[in-house]
C-alpha cells in the first residue's frame, strides 16, 4: 500500500467526523471511569457533545486543510463544555494555529500541529497535573513529530501516534495517586485515545460508525440539517451564511430574537466575521431581509419541506400557528451585570432576588458550553459582566469567554451554589471592578458547603468504601461521610457543622425531601446549634438533596 503523504481539507473533515462518532459511541464507558462516586456524567459527554459542535463548523466542499481546522477549532471553543471539553479544545485552537496556512498535512505537520495545540493547552491550565489528556496528548505528539522525521506518511505517523497514546494512557494510572487508589486511567485521555483513533480509522478508508449506524460521511455544506423527520409546522428549511462586515456593531441578538419568532428548528452560530443560519420558517423573504441588515449573504438554500415529505401538515395550520413578530425590549444600560450557573427554580430565584441579570442552566451533570454562557454575556446591556460558575467543572468553560466577548468579562471561580450566593451578597456597587473582584473571590472561602447526594457508582475513595446508591456528604468538596442512611449522613454533617459554632446555616433542600424528613434535619441542626440561625430554603435542585451554606 503506498503511503499517503498529505490530506486535504476534504480528509481532515472526514477524519474529524470519525473520531466524534469514535468518542460518541464511547461516551458512557468514558463516564463510568470518572473515580470520583458523585453522579456525574462529565467526561465522555461533555467530550462528545464538545466535538460535535466542532462538527458542525465543517464544510468538505472546502480543500483547504488549515481553514477547516480553523472552522473546526472555532465551532469546540464555542461548543466547549466542562473542563475536558475545554482542554480539547485547546488543543485543536493549537492545532489550527500551527497549520492555518497549510492547504494540506503531512504526518510533520500534523505531529507538530497537535504539539503546538498541547503548549496552548498547558498555556491555559492553571495547575496542569502528570496522568491526564495533556500528558498523552505531549507524549504521543512528540513521538509522531520523532516518526515523521523519517518521511513515513500521515496515516503512519498518526498509528504510531495511537500507539504511543495507548502506552501512555496505561501509565496515566501510575502517575496520578487517584487514579492508582482506583486502578482506572484517566477518563479525559482515554477520550483522547478514542477520538485519535476514530481519526486514524477514517483515514484508512474505515470511518468510525455512530451508535445508530450512521456513516462518517461529511455533507457539502455546514450540517445543519441533521434534524428529526418530526412533524412539519414550518414548510421552508432556510439555510444561509452572513459575511459580516469589519468593525460591525450591529447586534446578532436582536436577529437572533426574531428568528425564534417566525420559526422553528433553529440553529444560529455567530463569532467575529460571520453567522451562520438554519431555520424553519413559512416566509424565508422575512428571514432573509433581516439577515440583509447584517452583512452579506452567501450560501443561501432554501427547500420545501412539505414537497419532500408527504404526512405535513397544511400550509394554512402552519401560518395559523405561526407565532407574531415579537422583537425583545432594549435593556437599560448599566456598568455592571451578573451571569449565575445553577439548577432548581428555588436557587434560580434566589440569584435572580440577589441581582443576576441572566441564568444559565446548568451544574451537576449538565455542564453548559461556553457559547451557552457567552450568549448570557452578550445579553447583559453593561459594561461588565460577572461570570458565576458555581461549580468546578464549568469554571474553564466560563473563562473561555473572556477573550469571546466584547465586554470586560470577570469570572469568579465559585465552586458550587453557597460559594456563589457569598460571592453576589459581598458585591459592592459603589466600588471599582477590581475590588469588586477581590472582595467576591476572598469570601469564597469563609462559606462551609456541604453537598449532600447519592453514589453514581461503586467506588474506593480516600479509603472509604462506597457502594452505588449509597448517601455521601461533601464537605467543602471532599467526601466527608457516606452511608446507606441519608439520616446518618445528614448527622455527621450536623456535628461537623456544630464544631465550626457558625452565626447562620442556609438549607437548600430538593425536590426528592419530604416535608416529614426537612422538619426532622431542622430539628436536628437546632439542637445541635441552639444559638444558630437556620432558614431552609425549597431550591428544587437536581442530584443534591440538600446543599447547606455555613457562615
Amino acid at each position: 500500500m503506498t503511503a499517503l503523504k498529505h490530506i486535504d481539507g476534504a480528509a481532515f473533515c472526514r477524519m474529524v467526523v470519525s473520531g466524534a462518532a469514535a468518542i460518541g459511541n464511547a461516551a458512557q464507558e468514558i463516564n463510568e471511569l470518572n473515580v470520583f462516586p458523585v453522579p456525574d456524567g462529565d467526561t465522555g459527554i461533555n467530550m462528545s457533545m464538545t466535538m460535535n459542535d466542532g462538527v458542525k463548523e465543517l464544510d468538505a466542499s472546502d480543500k483547504h486543510a488549515g481553514k477547516q481546522a480553523h472552522a473546526f477549532s472555532q465551532g469546540l471553543l464555542r461548543g466547549a463544555r466542562g473542563n475536558s471539553g475545554v482542554i480539547l479544545s485547546l488543543l485543536f485552537r493549537g492545532f489550527a494555529k500551527y497549520i492555518k496556512t497549510h492547504e494540506t498535512i503531512s504526518g510533520a505537520a500534523f505531529a507538530a500541529a497537535m504539539a503546538e495545540g498541547v503548549q496552548t493547552a498547558y498555556g491555559a491550565v492553571m495547575k496542569p497535573a502528570e496522568g491526564t489528556i495533556l500528558t498523552v496528548c505531549r507524549v504521543s505528539s512528540q513521538r509522531g513529530i520523532e516518526y515523521a522525521a523519517g518521511g513515513t506518511g500521515i496515516d503512519s505517523v498518526i498509528d504510531e501516534m495511537v500507539k504511543c497514546a495507548n502506552v501512555a494512557l496505561a501509565e496515566t494510572v501510575k502517575q496520578n495517586p487517584v487514579l492508582q487508589k482506583a486502578g482506572v486511567v484517566d477518563a479525559g485521555a482515554k477520550g483522547y485515545c478514542y477520538i485519535l483513533e476514530g481519526m486514524l480509522a477514517a483515514l484508512r478508508g474505515s470511518p468510525v460508525l455512530t451508535a445508530n449506524g450512521n456513516s462518517g460521511a461529511v455533507r457539502d455544506s455546514a450540517r445543519f440539517s441533521d434534524f428529526s423527520s418530526e412533524e412539519i409546522l414550518f414548510g421552508y428549511c432556510t439555510e444561509l451564511l452572513i459575511i459580516r462586515p469589519k468593525n460591525d456593531r450591529s447586534d446578532p441578538a436582536r436577529l437572533r430574537a426574531f428568528l425564534e419568532t417566525c420559526g422553528d428548528s433553529l440553529v444560529f452560530v455567530e463569532d467575529e466575521d460571520i453567522i451562520k443560519i438554519h431555520v424553519h420558517t413559512d416566509n424565508p423573504g422575512r428571514v432573509l431581509a433581516q439577515a440583509l441588515a447584517h452583512g452579506e449573504l452567501t450560501k443561501i438554500k432554501i427547500e420545501n419541506m412539505r414537497e419532500q415529505h408527504t404526512e405535513m401538515i397544511s400550509v394554512q395550520s402552519a401560518a395559523a400557528a405561526a407565532p407574531k413578530e415579537v422583537m425583545p425590549q432594549a435593556q437599560a444600560a448599566k456598568d455592571y451585570g451578573f451571569v449565575a450557573v445553577c439548577a432548581g427554580e428555588g436557587i434560580e430565584t434566589i440569584f435572580h432576588d440577589l441581582g443576576t441579570d441572566s441564568i444559565v442552566q446548568g451544574g451537576q451533570t449538565m455542564n453548559p458550553s461556553t457559547q451557552e454562557i457567552l450568549d448570557s454575556i452578550k445579553h447583559i446591556n453593561a459594561e461588565t459582566v460577572f461570570v458565576l460558575p458555581n461549580n468546578k467543572n464549568i469554571i474553564m468553560a466560563a473563562e473561555q469567554c473572556i477573550p469571546l466577548a466584547e465586554k470586560n468579562v470577570i469570572v469568579i471561580p465559585s465552586r458550587n451554589i453557597p460559594q456563589g450566593v457569598t460571592a453576589m451578597l459581598n458585591f459592592d456597587g459603589s466600588a471599582s471592578v477590581e475590588e469588586n473582584r477581590a472582595a467576591m473571590t476572598e469570601s469564597l472561602d469563609a462559606v462551609t458547603s456541604v453537598m449532600v447526594t447519592a453514589a453514581a457508582r461503586d467506588s474506593q475513595f480516600d479509603g472509604n468504601e462506597i457502594a452505588e446508591g449509597d448517601h455521601m456528604a461533601l464537605l467543602n468538596g471532599a467526601l466527608h461521610f457516606n452511608s446507606p442512611s441519608r439520616g446518618a449522613v445528614l448527622r455527621a454533617v450536623a456535628d461537623a457543622l456544630a464544631e465550626k459554632e457558625p452565626s447562620y446555616i442556609t438549607l437548600y433542600y430538593g425536590d426528592d425531601v419530604g416535608s416529614g424528613e426537612l422538619e426532622d434535619t431542622e430539628d436536628m441542626l437546632k439542637t445541635r446549634m441552639p444559638m444558630t440561625s437556620i432558614q431552609s430554603v425549597c431550591g428544587g435542585q437536581p442530584v443534591y438533596s440538600y446543599i447547606i451554606s455555613a457562615e
